[in-house]
C-alpha cells in the first residue's frame, strides 16, 4: 500500500470480511441513528475512503483543541482542518450521546446506513476562537464563519468510524475514484510524477494553457481534480462544471491529462485550506499540487478587505512541503496576445505587447446577454456547455410576486398579465391565485402568522421550480409579511428574474371594491385575522414596482410590468 503525507501506510475504512460485515449490519438494527448534513456527508465519505488520511473519525476534543490552536493533531500530525461533528442539544439527549455510545450514520439523500460512530466525547466549541484561528478572522463576511456560527450546532461529537458503505453517487460515476482507486490508476498508466490542478470555477484556454505549462516544466502528467462537494456560495453547479471540464479533456495532448472528481466540502480557509488541500491530493497519489494565487480565498471581509493576502497560501504550502510529500507548484498567471496568437505568462509578456482579456464578471455579462465569446478565451465546446446552463435572459423563468390587500386589485392585474405573456408567446406562463393555491396546497392552513408564511413559502417553491424550467410564474397572494417575501425572493432569484411587484390600492378603496362583503363582515367580528382590519399589512419597502388603482388602470400596469421586463432582457430578442 502506499504512503501518506505523514508517512504512514493509505487505507480506507472499509471492512471487507464478510462475517464481520454482516455483524455491523446486523448491529446497527439496534443502534440509534443520525442524519447527516450536506457537509458532513462530504468530510464522511473522505475519511472513510483515506482521502482525510490519518483521520479515521471525527476529531474528539483533545485533537480538535490541538488543530485549531496548531494546525496538528495530539499526536502531533500535520492537520490544518477541524473536521468535527456537529450535533444540537436535542440530538444529543434525545439519542443519549455520550462515550461509548454506538450511533449509525445515515445517508439524508436515501437514508441508507454509512457507518456506525462509536462516541469518544462530546463538547461545546469555542466558535468564536475557531473562527480567528482557523479562518482568521470572526468574521461574518466569511462563509465558513457564517455557516460556523448560524448553521453549525452547538455540540461536537468526535469518536472512530466503522464504514458499512460508502455515498451513493449517480453522476459521473466513471470520473469518481477514491484515493486507492487513482494511486492504483497512476499505477497502470505508468505515471509516476503527477501534477494536479485543483478548480471550482469551469475553465477556458487560459486554464489549459497554465496546466500544460506547469505539467512540461515538472516533466509530469497531470490530473484535473475539481471539487464537486460543496464550494463557495453562489458557484456554478458541479454539473455544469463537469460538463465543461469533459468537453475540455480532449484538448490535451493524448494520454497528458485525467479528469477526477473529489467530493469535498471547501472551507474557502485561505492558507490552512492549501495545507489541507496539499495533503489531501498527497493522499490521492498526487507529486505536485498548483496553488494559485489567493488559493482557497472568499474575497473580501466585512471592511472591504481580503481575508488573506495574494500568496500567504503558496508560503504555507511551501513551509510544511516536506512534511506533506508533496511539491507546491505557484499558479502561473497567463495571458493572451492577439498579435501572436498564444498565451503567455503574464510576467514575460514584452513591453508594449497586445493582450486581451475576459473578466469573471464580463463573461457573464456575455452568458446573460448572448453576446459571443471568442475563441481565444474559450474552446466553442466549453461555451456550447455554459450556454446550454447559462442562457440569455429572454430564454430563462421569471416571477411576478404580487402583494397586496384583499380587493386592491392585484388579481386583475395577474390575470392581465397572464393574458398578456401569453400573447408575447415565447415562455410558459403559470398563474398561482391566492384562494387557488389555498384550496390545492393549504387547504389544511390557518391565517395565523405562521400559517400564512407557511403558504407563502409554498407558493415560492413552486414559483422556483417553474422558473428554473424557464417559465413565467405570476403569483398574487397578499403576503402581508416582509420576511415571507424577502424568503421567497431569496429562495426564487436562485433560479432567475424576481419582481415584487406592490399593488399599494388604499384600504379605504378596497373595501368599496369588495364585492364579497369581507372587510365589513370582519369590521363587525365575523371574520377573525383579517389582513388590513384585525391583522397587519407591512408595505414593503423593496418593491421594484409599486401601483395603485385609484391612479392607474390595469392596462397601465400591465405596460408597466412588461417595460420592466423588457428593460432587464426577459422579453423581446436580444
Amino acid at each position: 500500500m502506499a504512503n501518506t503525507p505523514h508517512g504512514g501506510v493509505l487505507k480506507d475504512l472499509y471492512i471487507r470480511d464478510a462475517p464481520k460485515q454482516a455483524e455491523l449490519r446486523k448491529e446497527i438494527e439496534s443502534l440509534p441513528s443520525l442524519v447527516l448534513t450536506d457537509r458532513q456527508l462530504c468530510d464522511l465519505e473522505l475519511i472513510l475512503n483515506g482521502g482525510f488520511s490519518p483521520l479515521e473519525g471525527f476529531l474528539t476534543q483533545k485533537d480538535y483543541d490541538s488543530v485549531v490552536e496548531n494546525m496538528r493533531l495530539s499526536n502531533g500530525l500535520l492537520w490544518p482542518m477541524p473536521i468535527t461533528l456537529d450535533v444540537s442539544k436535542a440530538e444529543v439527549d434525545e439519542l443519549q450521546i455520550q462515550a461509548n455510545r454506538r450511533i449509525v450514520l445515515i445517508d439524508s439523500r436515501d437514508y441508507e446506513p454509512l457507518a456506525i460512530l462509536t462516541v469518544a466525547d462530546v463538547y461545546q466549541p469555542d466558535k468564536a476562537k475557531e473562527a480567528t484561528n482557523v479562518f482568521g478572522a470572526n468574521d461574518l463576511a466569511h462563509p465558513a464563519v457564517q455557516y460556523l456560527h448560524n448553521t453549525a450546532k452547538d455540540y461536537y461529537v468526535g469518536g472512530s468510524l466503522e464504514a458499512i458503505q460508502p455515498p451513493a453517487h449517480y453522476d459521473y460515476v466513471a470520473n469518481r475514484f477514491s484515493p486507492s482507486e487513482l494511486r492504483a490508476h497512476f499505477k497502470k498508466l505508468q505515471w509516476t510524477r503527477v501534477v494536479a490542478f485543483q478548480t471550482r470555477n469551469p475553465m477556458h484556454r487560459a486554464h489549459r494553457e497554465l496546466t500544460v505549462r506547469a505539467a512540461r516544466q515538472r516533466k509530469a502528467h497531470l490530473l484535473i481534480h475539481p471539487v464537486v462537494g460543496l464550494t463557495k456560495p453562489g458557484d456554478i453547479d458541479h454539473y455544469t462544471r463537469v460538463r465543461v471540464y469533459k468537453a475540455l479533456m480532449p484538448k490535451y495532448p493524448n494520454g497528458m491529462a485525467e479528469l477526477s472528481l473529489l467530493p469535498l466540502a471547501m472551507r474557502m480557509g485561505g492558507p490552512r485550506e492549501a495545507v489541507w488541500h496539499a495533503l489531501i491530493r498527497k493522499n490521492h497519489g498526487v507529486t505536485h499540487f498548483i496553488v494559485g494565487r489567493d488559493h482557497a480565498g472568499p474575497g473580501k471581509n466585512s471592511q472591504g478587505v481580503d481575508f488573506y493576502g495574494p500568496y500567504d497560501a503558496q508560503e504555507l504550502v511551501r513551509k510544511y512541503k516536506d512534511e506533506i510529500g508533496i511539491e507546491m507548484v505557484p499558479f502561473q498567471m497567463v495571458t493572451y496576445c492577439p498579435d501572436t496568437d498564444e498565451y503567455m505568462p503574464a510576467d514575460e509578456v514584452p513591453e508594449n505587447t497586445k493582450t486581451l482579456n475576459i473578466s469573471g464578471t464580463e463573461l457573464r455579462r456575455r452568458l446573460k446577454t448572448g453576446l459571443n465569446i471568442p475563441e481565444w478565451f474559450s474552446y466553442p465546446e466549453v461555451v456550447k456547455v455554459l450556454r446550454q446552463s447559462h442562457p440569455p435572459r429572454n430564454k430563462q423563468g421569471f416571477t411576478i410576486f404580487f402583494t397586496g390587500l384583499h380587493a386592491s386589485g392585484k388579481n386583475s392585474i395577474a390575470r392581465a398579465l397572464q393574458v398578456s405573456l401569453n400573447q408575447e408567446g415565447s415562455r410558459s406562463v403559470s398563474l398561482l391565485m391566492g384562494e387557488n393555491v389555498r384550496a390545492e396546497l393549504s387547504s389544511e392552513l390557518g391565517f395565523s402568522k405562521r400559517d400564512r408564511d407557511i403558504n407563502i413559502a409554498r407558493q415560492a417553491f413552486v414559483a422556483g421550480e417553474l422558473t428554473r424550467a424557464g417559465a413565467a410564474a405570476i403569483v398574487a397572494p397578499i403576503a402581508p409579511y416582509d420576511e415571507a417575501r424577502k424568503n421567497a425572493r431569496k429562495q426564487i432569484e436562485k433560479y432567475g428574474g424576481f419582481y415584487l411587484v406592490h399593488v399599494a390600492t388604499p384600504l379605504e378603496e378596497c373595501e368599496k371594491r369588495d364585492r364579497d362583503g369581507v372587510y365589513e363582515r370582519a369590521r363587525k367580528g365575523e371574520v377573525k385575522e383579517f389582513t388590513g382590519i384585525d391583522d397587519p399589512y407591512e408595505a414593503p419597502q423593496d418593491a421594484d414596482l409599486v401601483i395603485d388603482l385609484t391612479k392607474d388602470s390595469v392596462s397601465q400596469a400591465v405596460h408597466e410590468i412588461v417595460l420592466l421586463l423588457e428593460k432587464d432582457g426577459y422579453l423581446g430578442s436580444r
